[in-house]
């Protein structure tokens, strides 16, 4: 689900610049008179003397804006109950920054417009663009991206709730009662179907319409109905009946296709995924590729002419947004990621450095979206509403820019992975210290030609993609063996050890390769539950000897620091360190070269 997420938004990052540009474009063109006339053309339904009308802007910011917001309640769901916001250890770390990365940014506007007449805009600094920080990591290219690219995902998340319970709260200039108890009572309509389990469309099509009416007539920004009724929709995991009458319906088609059973098996399959995961494969791109684009289209256009300039140049609002998103946000997220781990309230979600996670601080500063939804709510006057969207434009800019140096920058190693404080002065020896034997995890027959010695660690992004090679090359060569050796690298991967400890309890039930196998295959998920589970699959008790595995582990490490190991994955081939490419070709020719070797 998050791969999936991550390539749509990333995709759609390139529509949603040339929708910014475009924008620019036409509001500082010969035409641009027209930007503003075309965005105020009233639009709306008529039901006898009842009118409903909208000029267009707001058809964009509260009615196709609240199917951005849907997603981010479906996505909420989504990670509450079946991703990674299950695991309470990684939410802390990520949330407390990501009240960091609100609050400080509001306080450093606050210090430059306290009591001014700009001082409404305080929440425009406050959010983070997800598309466009995706859109920046995919160019500056994180080494470790899958954890860099979840923590910041997980982050986003509560920064835009955050952001949407500040725009309820904050930003709602009066209410209307009555269309307050219409709302709420259409709300319950919603939630008593829910109950019954009535999965009628168009029943909750026309009461959604409704509730959007209701709650803009009430004074409420819309788009709290979208996130409420995004969190309303189911999601589970699929059940095994399920899977079950899918593969049997699937079978059914390949035996005997046609039409019927054809439609059967769609319908079975789907019925499989949780309605909450469908909506989303089939929103995601709209809003992406549409939405959003749409959204920057109608209000990312701002006259860039001398004059303008010239006033935001000395514009406290613009100075505040400025800062807000560069420095306001930078600090704010470091601190909120610093205190979590300094007390241990949380743990990060796989390999992360302190570089990777200031890089991830500073473009978390491209505030575009949101911010742009909350300039239309704060200011009226146009020229204030000009030099906050040129503070949006600057802050998103260098907050780009900052995080790209510091990337740049940051400590890598090219794919191993290993703490910063392990890299020695002194030169690597280049020969195993210790030589295979009868208590190492052997797979392959002792004849071998050619051994092939790994130090690994279960949670290491990069052991995990050598993972298949080596399967691939021991399935090609009968005469090549592999010896796994424990290097958990505890200070970037907090499971590894765990992971490796549940590895020997299975090896003491003749089940290592297994069990490797196993965690291998399921590196995001790494939890004391999940090893658990992973262990009764196999039958095996994961804690009934834990000092004697962790001592067994230890002998490995021992063994890997004598021998120069300093991160994960290092071979040995025959005993003989090997430094070239982590891929298939590279490491088949070097056992080539062995075999061939006298």
């Amino acid at each position: 689900m998050l791969r999936a997420f991550f390539k749509t938004e990333a995709g759609g990052t390139s529509v949603l610049l040339v929708a910014t540009v475009l924008a620019m474009v036409w509001a500082n063109s010969p035409w641009a008179d027209t930007y503003e006339a075309f965005w105020h053309l009233p639009m709306g339904l008529s039901f006898g003397d009842a009118q409903f009308s909208l000029d267009l802007r707001h058809w964009v910011n509260d009615g196709l804006m609240t199917v951005f917001f849907f997603l981010i309640g479906l996505e909420v769901s989504y990670e509450v109950r079946l991703g990674q916001l299950r695991d309470r250890r990684l939410i802390a770390v990520p949330a407390v920054a990501a009240f960091g990365g609100m609050l400080v940014p509001a306080g450093v506007y606050l210090a430059l417009n306290f009591g001014g007449p700009g001082a409404g805009g305080w929440g425009v600094p406050i959010a983070t663009d997800t598309a466009f920080v995706l859109g920046v990591l995919a160019v500056v290219g994180a080494r470790c991206p899958d954890p860099l690219r979840a923590f910041l995902l997980t982050l986003a998340i509560v920064d835009d709730v955050l952001a949407i319970m500040i725009i309820a709260i904050f930003y709602t200039a009066s209410l209307q009662v009555t269309a307050l108890v219409v709302a709420a009572v259409l709300l319950a309509a919603i939630v008593l179907l829910r109950w019954l389990k009535i999965w009628r469309a168009p029943a909750y099509i026309a009461l959604g319409f409704g509730l959007w009416v209701a709650t803009l007539e009430s004074g409420i920004h819309p788009t709290l109905v979208g996130i409420a009724l995004g969190i309303l929709v189911f999601v589970y995991a699929p059940s095994d009946q399920k899977l079950l009458l899918a593969g049997e319906a699937v079978q059914e088609f390949t035996t005997e296709p046609s039409a019927r059973a054809a439609r059967e098996a769609t319908r079975r399959v789907q019925r499989a995924v949780s309605v909450n995961e469908r909506l989303q494969l089939r929103l995601h791109p709209w809003s992406s590729y549409v939405i959003v684009p749409v959204f920057a289209l109608a209000n990312a256009g701002v006259r860039l002419d001398e004059e303008s300039l010239r006033a935001a140049m000395t514009s406290p609002v613009t100075l505040g947004v400025v800062l807000g998103l560069l420095i306001g946000k930078f600090a704010g997220i470091s601190l909120g990621t610093w205190l979590p781990l300094r007390f241990g309230w949380g743990i990060l979600p796989g390999n992360l450095v302190w570089g990777q996670l200031l890089g991830g601080a500073a473009v978390s500063g491209i505030g575009f979206t949101v911010a742009l939804f909350i300039v239309d709510l704060a200011f009226e006057d146009p020229a204030i509403h000009s030099q906050a969207k040129i503070g949006i434009l600057a802050g998103s800019l260098l907050s780009a820019a900052l995080g790209w140096v510091i990337f740049r920058l940051a400590w890598d190693r090219g794919g191993v992975c290993a703490p910063p404080e392990a890299e020695p002065d002194e030169e690597l020896p280049d020969v195993l210290s210790v030589p295979v034997g009868p208590d190492d995890h052997v797979r392959g027959p002792a004849s071998a030609k050619v051994t092939i010695v790994e130090y690994g660690d279960f949670e290491c992004p990069y052991c995990g993609r050598l993972h298949p090679i080596l399967e691939e090359i021991l399935r090609k060569n009968p005469d090549v063996r592999l010896i796994f050796r424990h290097f958990p690298i505890r200070t970037l991967h907090p499971r590894a050890t765990s992971a490796a400890i549940v590895s020997e309890a299975a090896a003491d039930q003749g089940r290592f390769w297994e069990m490797h196998a196993i965690l291998y295959d399921n590196q995001r998920f790494l939890t004391d539950a999940d090893l658990e589970h992973y262990a009764a699959e196999l039958d095996v008790s994961p804690w009934e000897d834990v000092a004697g595995h962790t001592s067994r582990i230890a002998l490995d490490e021992a063994s890997g620091k004598e021998s120069g190991v300093r991160g994960t994955p290092t071979l040995f081939l025959n005993g003989r360190r090997y430094k070239g490419g982590l891929d298939l070709q590279s490491i088949s020719r070097a056992v080539e070269e062995l075999r061939g070797s006298p």
